[in-house]
């Protein structure tokens, strides 16, 4: 039974919290503070597995209270419950909520945030997963996507359209602004899947404060485990495989989640390098020296590869569940069922073609697909004109700038 810990300043709204959230009790275990200070005596006495904390509070509020619970309890599932009158105040919260909810929450929507926040970690079964995803405060985006999106935003005269093509450029930018334009806070009904939409349904005056005045972004910063080249491939492969997917999928409904999730599918990568460069060095340097895919030398060293990173970090956000499928099979392809072409499945077979075209550039040896799974589904026919479609992607790429 999942233990929630409910946070507020003022008594009688616990109190109606406790009478809407009285038919929970058979799958909750519930807990109730009085503020900050109440709240870090119930965590230390028992820990909850989520925090749902209001965020205007006298001395302690929401935002400084979760920062608090992520450095102490970093596999703990944080929600913020704040109104549209407290969305400047709320943006504090950005780098330490996994998930905001729009005051008042009704009971399933409460419930469903909970348990989208749960069930790929109880899947898992990893306290190394639920650890690191939930100490992280954020992702580096690039130094060169970040400043020039920074000089659009200072610009009145930048577009939509303008924000929206540099912020496709960039796997960290592209994941944080999904993650806050898909909660109940922003007033969405439904997931939103393309960058052009997520820009415009968070406003250019909510970029600018995220951006400019908040620094929830800070630039990755090479050390001596990992370089910024290596960070500049990753988003650089990223990038190919979305524009792969893109090609793969044309116009169909399914075509913008296909390509977020394509966009998005190593975004694992840059949570390991950011909070376990270590790990990831020694991984590629056994990966290279034995000749195997990265995905399985991690899955041989602690059961898990950077796939289900990332999906657990999409999950707690709370993205689409089809996109964070996507990103978690997507070298396992064979993990869910499949009748046809589906997202899972053009993750895959994109990623696959931007490991050949890039292997076929470097002269190693590429991934080989599972052709009874493209026979299965009906993709193996299509395969000559999608490798067509990941080479003219790939003449197409722009080169590294030196």
């Amino acid at each position: 039974m999942k233990r929630i810990l409910f946070v507020d300043d003022e008594f009688n709204v616990l109190e109606g919290l406790k009478r809407m959230l009285r038919p929970m009790r058979a799958e909750w275990e519930m807990y109730f503070a009085t503020g900050g200070e109440a709240a870090l005596a119930i965590m230390e006495a028992t820990p909850c597995d989520v925090i749902v904390s209001d965020m205007r509070m006298p001395e302690m509020d929401g935002a400084m209270l979760l920062e608090i619970i992520r450095e102490r309890y970093p596999s703990v599932f944080r929600i913020i419950l704040s109104g549209y009158t407290e969305l400047q105040a709320s943006l504090r919260a950005v780098s330490v909520a996994h998930q905001f909810l729009l005051k008042p929450c009704d009971p399933e929507s409460l419930r469903a945030a909970i348990a989208r926040s749960t069930n790929l970690g109880e899947v898992l079964d990893s306290r190394m997963l639920t650890s690191l995803v939930g100490s992280l405060r954020e992702l580096p985006p690039l130094p060169r996507v970040f400043t020039e999106l920074k000089l659009a935003l200072a610009n009145p005269r930048t577009t939509v359209e303008q924000v929206s093509k540099i912020v496709e450029q960039d796997v960290a930018v592209s994941a944080k602004l999904l993650q806050l334009v898909n909660s109940a806070f922003f007033g969405t009904y439904r997931n939103v899947t393309d960058m052009k939409s997520v820009v415009t349904r968070l406003g250019m005056s909510v970029l600018q404060d995220l951006v400019l005045s908040l620094s929830i972004f800070r630039s990755f910063a090479a050390n001596e485990f990992l370089s910024q080249e290596y960070i500049e491939g990753l988003h650089r492969h990223a990038r190919f495989t979305a524009r792969i997917a893109a090609g793969i999928t044309g116009n169909l409904p399914s075509g913008a989640p296909s390509v977020l999730a394509a966009l998005l599918h190593d975004v694992g990568k840059l949570v390991i390098a950011e909070r376990l460069p270590t790990h990831l060095v020694r991984a590629l340097t056994q990966a290279e020296e034995e000749g195997r895919p990265l995905f399985e030398v991690e899955e041989s060293l602690v059961h898990i590869s950077h796939a289900e990173v990332g999906a657990y970090l999409l999950s707690l956000w709370g993205l689409p569940s089809s996109i964070v499928e996507a990103v978690a099979h997507h070298h396992h392809p064979r993990r869910v069922p499949h009748n046809e072409v589906d997202i899972v499945i053009v993750a895959y077979v994109a990623n696959l073609l931007a490991v050949e075209r890039e292997a076929i550039a470097t002269g190693s040896q590429p991934l080989e697909f599972d052709m009874e799974l493209l026979e299965e589904t009906g993709a193996a026919v299509h395969l000559p004109n999608w490798r067509a479609i990941a080479e003219m992607a790939h003449l197409n790429e722009p080169q590294p700038v030196s």
